[in-house]
């Protein structure tokens, strides 16, 4: 004991009082690593004394650790060890004053301009969540006409519900409702999306697991107090989804139960089941159909939530009813696989079951048909029919996988619907008239009776294709214009595979008819029902992408606005900078000159009014928090694309930042790759200047996302500031493979994931370390979720000498057993790329990860149904058969978003607990 006292004594007299004060740190964080002969308490106590005389501390508590000498590098940055009861209260202090800012921003908008008598220009109706309110509501300003420029005029939120609690009464949400939440990403409670009917002023809603709506006034009779919403009643068990406005008749309601359409009739009281795809059986296996229901596949990879779409239009009958129409997806996952995933209802050892095509299998059979409703003159319901295309779906469209998007033209003329191959690297986009469906379930007989009567020049048309080598990515943007002609349809659109970079065309193709003997027995062609393009303008180019809402799960507001009148587009783009997002217009007859409406320095999100004289703009950047800004566009009618933004009131102002938080740094560099990379550097709150902190690398890294960008980072990202408040050096790096780049950058990856984006973050990481000086390349963590939780896993794999430690978040490990959609557009399939597929699924190459204990920590949530847990299970089966050390963390009752805020708060507790004690 007393040579080791002689060392401190050594020690105390070499080094100045401030290194001191970071040896007793750690002396009193590690005393259970002390190394002395005699361990009995006196000994203990003495050395205690010894330290505490040497600084000026009085005593070491009990609960502090003691560092053995020759560990302490003046160098290196050491972070402070807490207990687990002194991380949780970190992480209370961290949120207690953040807020949900993001969350409870306006958001949906509706513009109703307002009649001329009025002292208001507009009327916005949004979701929102109001002051001291946890869940979103309807709510609706007004925007005045006339303004001070010298005063700042915020509008007040107003509800348009009476006292009304949208959030479930009793037993959570169901789980159709709790599934689409998993698929939108949806993280709050309450109103979470809306109908809106503008002639009749009707809106529709769901809440409590029931359907509701209410008038809020058309453009001439506007409410001006909250109104009580009408539940709408129903005989269906189960829960009603997905309900719709149809815009022909707002008296009628469509909406899904058990895997059917249904409709209601909010005059009459009238429901009516209009297809009979599911039998209601409890086993999955005999019950494989469903009509209007988007699929997982459909849902997760290509953002469609809907399966049923309501015609525009009524067809008006002599004797004074109508014709409602509805083009539907039917789909049968018969041959599709049965997965078990667990119960929430854990304690009842249940297992949810779920189709679930993994890379490879067979796909769901798909087909479009169609629904059509006749009513009297007094809107009663006189008879449903359900129709069908004159031969099988894959006989007409035999390449077609999936289809991506479906709607109608303004005049309901036709139905329209994306489709896509199976790699999808081509993009087909195929105009449908109604009067190609058929009466379904005929005989024999009555079926060739109609197909006889339906003629030979009835046919689909496919007026516009797309093909890439890379891939496609999936958008929202088409704008079809009403026909000038019967053989010509013009419409707006993007390209991405074109010059790499996703951009507007205008384009006018030629419906080409041909001559289809429907009754005789088709055969399909090659080149049937193709189109030829007329014309292809191109309104946009250059090295930077208009926003075409890749990967954006919660986004219904359209993503481009046409003014017809002017012929001008308003559009979203990264012009300016790939790390801002701002409003543009240009003209789409004689495109040249593009104004950027938006100011520069934040990063945007907007909503253009139908009269195309405001926007609103939810705007931030990494300085400054979110706020929602309305803008009037001010200037000469003759001139229009030139009309200056003039603020004009605010919705919602920026709120201060809580006062540990520090905003990070962007940096940028040209990599070996010859790329410029983007990176974001969150600084060790306690940075010294010659010390080296450990770091650690938050990752995602995988297509359809950007991380690094000009936006308000203190919600989302509140955990990385709490690392770097504790000492830690925390990077983000979008590297090849990330979006918003162009399809060359984010192609990359293709059919090689995992490769191209570890090399970007060493490669960053190396920049960072030797521009910064703070990052201490022999303690380096890297983590992420779901993609990044791969990486995670791919970096410990393959660069074990550059990573320390890795924690992997709800991984994918065996990359054939993800879903078909996502995995086979980067990968192929395992069949065509299996030298892709074993390289980049870690489960097969755990003898590469290391064998030193506390390096790898897992979390996975039990119930995943995206990335099942089933990935984890093999890994861990496998690291147990090579003998290799690992740590995991179970989530019981989360699925692949931990949502639950004590799941949360454990996960992040555990993270800097495994931290502090491996890095």
């Amino acid at each position: 004991m007393k040579q080791q006292r002689d060392v401190c004594s050594e020690y105390g007299r070499r080094l100045r009082c401030q290194v001191w004060s970071r040896v007793v740190e750690r002396l009193m964080h590690r005393e259970k690593r002390l190394k002395i002969d005699d361990k009995t308490e006196e000994a203990v106590k003495r050395f205690r004394e010894a330290a505490a005389g040497m600084t000026g501390v009085d005593e070491l508590s009990d609960s502090t650790e003691v560092v053995e000498m020759e560990d302490v590098n003046p160098t290196q940055f050491q972070v402070e060890k807490h207990t687990w009861d002194g991380l949780r209260k970190i992480i209370h202090n961290s949120r207690k004053n953040t807020g949900m800012v993001i969350s409870k921003a306006p958001h949906d908008f509706q513009f109703i301009q307002k009649d001329e008598a009025s002292p208001h220009s507009h009327r916005i109706y949004y979701l929102g969540m109001p002051y001291a309110s946890r869940e979103n509501a309807l709510l609706y300003s007004d925007i005045p006409k006339k303004i001070r420029k010298d005063a700042l005029l915020v509008l007040s939120w107003k509800q348009m519900l009476d006292h009304f609690q949208a959030s479930p009464h009793h037993g959570g949400f169901s789980r159709e409702e709790e599934l689409l939440r998993e698929r939108k990403r949806l993280g709050v409670s309450g109103i979470t999306s809306y109908e809106y009917h503008r002639p009749s002023g009707l809106f529709l809603f769901q809440a409590n697991s029931s359907l509701y709506y209410c008038h809020g006034g058309g453009n001439n009779s506007l409410i001006t107090s909250p109104v009580n919403p009408v539940e709408i009643k129903s005989q269906c068990p189960g829960t009603r989804m997905d309900p719709k406005i149809c815009p022909g008749d707002p008296n009628f309601i469509g909406f899904i139960n058990n895997n059917d359409i249904w409709v209601t009739s909010i005059q009459t009281g009238e429901e009516r089941r209009l297809t009979f795809c599911h039998k209601g059986s409890e086993n999955i296996k005999e019950d494989p159909k469903s009509a209007g229901v988007a699929t997982f596949v459909t849902q997760e990879e290509f953002d469609r939530f809907t399966g049923y779409w309501w015609s525009p239009a009524a067809r008006e009958e002599a004797d004074g009813g109508k014709t409602l129409q509805i083009v539907y997806e039917e789909v049968d996952e018969s041959e599709v696989e049965i997965i078990h995933v667990p119960s929430p209802a854990l304690e009842e050892r249940k297992t949810d079951v779920y189709r679930y095509p993994h890379a490879g299998s067979k796909n769901p059979d798909i087909t479009l048909k169609m629904s059509e409703i006749r009513t009297d003159h007094l809107g009663k319901i006189v008879s449903t029919q359900e129709k069908e295309l004159p031969v099988p779906f894959k006989s007409l469209f035999p390449g077609t996988e999936y289809i991506s998007r479906v709607g109608w033209t303004k005049d309901g003329r036709y139905a329209w619907a994306v489709m896509m191959d199976r790699r999808q690297q081509r993009l087909q986009l195929v105009f449908l008239p109604p009067a190609l469906f058929i009466p379904a379930n005929q005989d024999e007989a009555s079926r060739q009776n109609s197909l006889e009567a339906l003629g030979d020049s009835v046919q689909p048309f496919i007026v516009y294709e797309e093909t890439s080598d890379i891939w496609i990515n999936v958008h929202d943007i088409f704008h079809p214009f009403i026909q000038a002609s019967e053989d010509e349809i013009t419409f707006i659109t993007v390209n991405e595979s074109k010059t790499g970079f996703c951009h507007l065309y205008k384009i006018t193709s030629v419906l080409q008819r041909g001559s289809y003997h429907w009754a005789k027995g088709y055969t399909h062609s090659e080149d049937d029902f193709k189109c030829p393009v007329k014309e292809e303008l191109t309104i946009t180019s250059g090295n930077w992408e208009v926003l075409a809402n890749h990967g954006a799960k919660r986004s219904s507001s359209p993503q481009i606005w046409v003014d017809e009148a002017t012929k001008l587009v308003y559009f979203q783009g990264t012009k300016d900078s790939p790390l801002e997002h701002h409003l543009y217009v240009v003209s789409y007859d004689s495109p040249g000159e593009m104004v950027r409406l938006t100011k520069p320095g934040f990063s945007h999100s907007c909503s253009v009014s139908q009269t195309f004289d405001m926007f609103i703009s939810h705007y931030s950047s990494l300085t400054s928090s979110p706020c929602v800004q309305i803008f009037k566009l001010v200037g000469s009618d003759s001139d229009p694309l030139h009309k200056e933004p003039q603020f004009w009131a605010s919705m919602m102002e920026p709120s201060g930042f809580p006062l540990d938080y520090t905003t990070p740094e962007i940096f940028s560099f040209t990599g070996k790759s010859g790329f410029k990379l983007y990176g974001m550097l969150y600084k060790p709150h306690n940075l010294v200047p010659g010390r080296r902190h450990p770091t650690v690398v938050f990752v995602y890294g995988g297509p359809q996302v950007q991380l690094v960008n000009n936006s308000y980072k203190g919600v989302k990202y509140l955990r990385l500031n709490t690392l770097a408040s504790l000492g830690y050096a925390v990077l983000v790096i979008d590297g090849r493979g990330s979006c918003q780049r162009g399809l060359k950058f984010e192609g990359a990856v293709k059919d090689r994931m995992g490769q191209v984006e570890i090399e970007d973050q060493v490669e960053a990481l190396h920049y960072v370390a030797d521009k910064y000086k703070c990052v201490d390349m022999s303690r380096v963590a890297i983590h992420g979720w779901s993609y990044g939780g791969f990486l995670s896993l791919m970096g410990l794999i393959h660069k074990p000498d550059i990573f320390k430690v890795a924690i992997a978040g709800a991984p994918v490990t065996l990359w054939m057993a993800y879903d078909t959609g996502y995995t086979e557009r980067y990968l192929d399939t395992p069949e065509k790329n299996k030298q892709g597929y074993d390289a980049c699924s870690v489960a097969l190459h755990v003898d590469k990860l290391p064998n030193e204990p506390d390096r790898l920590l897992i979390l996975h949530g039990f119930l995943d149904e995206n990335v099942h847990f089933f990935h984890t299970n093999f890994l861990v089966s496998q690291l147990i058969r090579a003998g290799k050390p690992y740590n995991l963390q179970v989530y019981p009752n989360e699925r692949h978003s931990i949502r639950c805020p004590e799941s949360g708060e454990h996960y992040e507790i555990t993270m800097l607990h495994f931290l502090q004690q491996n890095l």
